[in-house]
């Protein structure tokens, strides 16, 4: 009888506990609304930003950041976590105003206005180069020149010899082997403007400000330089381009170059090398080709870097990455941090090393 009573009085005493309870004593955890995409004006000058301190990173590792930056010859650094600024440094005589030279990271470009110009139909990767720019471009034989496709102009397979220097004119583009056989890091993939400005009835220059640089707000203009063909604008111009492909083609609301054709460009576009796409290089592969060597190296482009970064590589250390597990793009412009380079150096893997102590 006592142990019943017990019992009983216990029970009336939790039932009257869990009813004086409030509901926020065991609140249900609701998630967290995810923040947008931000992307800065047009026509304005102005970039919204956030704090280091807001993403949890480490404060005092942005120093050491910037004086190894400075120390490398950097000339402007920028790094964007959903669009918004969280880091922007100018330095060794550089401005916020100041135009610098891509170099082959500029070769992005291109690809990008190659997606839009087939996204209206204007062409089709998948045709030979011959269609548009008619045969006897190139010095090959006929039957050779005609295997030759955009594709294979902007993944670098040609087949044309890369050893004849930087000059496309018809002598200078000679046959080496079948197009798609041979993965050669060469300028021909200029003669992919020709082929716009063909498709389009416009020149490349006029197609590329129309359709893509005045759309996202960027500022710089396309220079000969001998026979390349180099595109120069302020750190933020180089930043919204890289904001653009980070967003998946989108400004806004507006699809500026289709999704899925950017799916294509940031994937092996070949079995040759694992880390090229449609002239972006692309991390987390196990094994890839280097500029000027025909030789095949194991392991991750950049091991530092996260594995599902893909990046613009230019001459010097001109650099774009952009990160999309971690919404980041960074940006690097410069003199040659070490020793001269026409893509990929020792300077990437250390770079991101100082990345990794700021951002994790």
């Amino acid at each position: 009888m006592k142990n019943s009573l017990i019992f009983f009085l216990s029970f009336i005493l939790l039932f009257f506990y869990n009813c004086s309870s409030t509901p926020n004593e065991n609140p249900i955890l609701e998630e967290e609304t995810p923040e947008e995409l931000y992307f800065p004006p047009i026509n304005s000058n102005s970039w919204e930003t956030k704090t280091i301190a807001e993403l949890g990173w480490n404060e005092s590792q942005l120093l050491p950041l910037l004086d190894f930056l400075e120390e490398k010859n950097t000339k402007s650094f920028m790094i964007l976590h959903n669009g918004k600024i969280v880091v922007e440094a100018y330095m060794n005589g550089h401005t916020a105003t100041d135009s610098w030279y891509w170099a082959s990271a500029g070769k992005t470009l291109t690809s990008t206005l190659t997606g839009i110009a087939q996204d209206e139909g204007l062409l089709n990767i998948n045709n030979k180069v011959s269609d548009y720019l008619g045969t006897g471009w190139t010095s090959a034989p006929l039957e050779k020149e005609n295997l030759i496709t955009c594709k294979h102009l902007l993944s670098m397979n040609s087949g044309l010899d890369d050893s004849l220097g930087e000059s496309v004119e018809p002598q200078d583009l000679q046959y080496l082997a079948d197009a798609g056989t041979r993965w050669a890091y060469d300028n021909v993939y200029v003669k992919l403007q020709d082929v716009i400005a063909k498709a389009s009835n416009s020149t490349y220059d006029s197609y590329f400000n129309t359709k893509l640089k005045d759309r996202i707000g960027m500022s710089g203009l396309w220079t000969n330089l001998g026979d390349l063909r180099v595109y120069f604008s302020n750190t933020r111009s180089m930043a919204r381009f890289g904001l653009l492909i980070s967003a998946n083609g989108k400004w806004n609301d507006t699809q500026i170059v289709s999704e899925s054709f950017l799916n294509e460009a940031t994937n092996a576009s070949q079995n040759i090398n694992e880390a090229y796409g449609y002239l972006w290089w692309l991390n987390g592969k196990s094994s890839y080709h280097l500029p000027q060597s025909q030789l095949e190296f194991p392991g991750e482009l950049i091991p530092n870097a996260p594995q599902d970064m893909f990046a613009a590589l230019g001459k010097n250390d001109q650099k774009i990455y952009v990160v999309p597990s971690k919404k980041l793009v960074v940006i690097r412009m410069g003199d040659v941090a070490d020793e001269e380079n026409f893509a990929l150096s020792s300077f990437d893997n250390e770079l991101w090393g100082e990345i990794n102590n700021l951002i994790n």
